[in-house]
């Protein structure tokens, strides 16, 4: 490191095999405040990149061993790193076949160091770019799929994934169930405190209900004051303790809606198991029948429904 020079983060590894060459650009770099290495064939710069993250690769295409572009193209399969590539041929050749294979950029040699600095400065400016798109891609997917108040899957993304796990049980010949959950008494809670009260509760219980579940296990607001569970490779006998195991969880919790007032709640919960080749909306309309046989039976309870087996048609004997 040069001294007094202040160094960006930006990590930079240039590749050439003459070290006078290698060791002014890195020189360069360093003082323009980059943090730079150097290799001086592609199986070295590859060894290092296994070692250190690099954002940026200069390369020469003439190298031994082990070729510019085939670097390039190596480093593009392989890292999270840009490549600019200098070469002493000015023909559209070197050029486009250098872009094609994943270089983000040129330079042409002799390198003038001022637009080698503006060269890095671009695909620097177009990584950063890149990487801020991808960040709100994501964003804007996680919010796609989730429930702004409970941070839960919303009841579209259930939709889905639940096509997809009924898809992969029919496929692989694994169980799956399904909880279908109401919270008992909701519309009369928020009639009573108000409708922050209720927002209050539909957000704390949704945090326990993700406290109650496995790594596979997935939770969904399905709207309103009803909830989902989809619990992949799970019978109907374990789902049962899984739904068991969440009413416990929410009773066990204190609720205050109004100064010297303690109030716990309640949940009827239908669990039903998917039998093989079925739609999937009986499959959930199964689910929902259970639900409210425990609302009729009193509510605070599990009910559990199997699939019906299928009718036997005497004509076909």
């Amino acid at each position: 490191m040069v001294r007094g020079v202040r160094i960006l983060g930006n990590r930079i590894l240039i590749v050439e095999d003459k070290a006078d060459v290698r060791d002014s650009m890195c020189e360069f770099m360093l003082l323009t405040g980059y943090a730079a290495a150097v290799a001086a064939s592609a199986e070295e710069a590859l060894e290092h990149l296994k070692q250190a993250e690099v954002d940026i690769v200069i390369t020469d295409i003439v190298l031994p061993g082990m070729g510019g572009l085939e670097l390039t193209q190596q480093v593009k399969k392989e890292h999270h790193a840009d490549v600019i590539v200098m070469t002493g041929y000015s023909d559209n050749f070197s050029y486009e076949g250098a872009i094609s294979i994943g270089a983000s950029d040129f330079v042409i040699k002799p390198v003038r160091f001022e637009e080698l600095l503006l060269r890095v400065r671009r695909v620097l400016r177009e990584r950063e770019l890149t990487e801020e798109r991808n960040r709100m891609m994501e964003k804007l997917q996680t919010l796609a799929i989730t429930d702004g108040l409970t941070g839960l899957f919303n009841s579209r993304h259930f939709y889905t994934q639940l096509e997809l796990e009924v898809d992969r049980a029919n496929r692989y010949h694994h169980p799956l169930s399904m909880l279908l959950i109401d919270i008992d008494h909701f519309k009369d809670f928020n009639d009573s405190y108000g409708h922050l009260e209720g927002d209050k509760v539909l957000a704390r219980f949704s945090q326990v209900l993700k406290s109650c579940l496995r790594t596979n296990d997935a939770a969904y607001r399905y709207g309103g004051e009803e909830f989902t569970v989809i619990l992949p490779e799970t019978g109907a006998e374990e789902a049962r303790t899984v739904a068991q195991r969440i009413r416990a969880a929410l009773k066990a919790e204190a609720f205050s809606p109004e100064p010297g007032r303690t109030v716990s709640k309640t949940i009827s919960t239908g669990v039903t198991q998917y039998h093989p080749n079925e739609e999937m909306a009986a499959f959930i309309n199964r689910a929902d029948a259970a639900m409210y046989l425990s609302k009729q039976n009193g509510r605070n309870r599990v009910s559990v429904l199997h699939a019906s087996p299928p009718a036997v048609d005497p004509s076909a004997y």
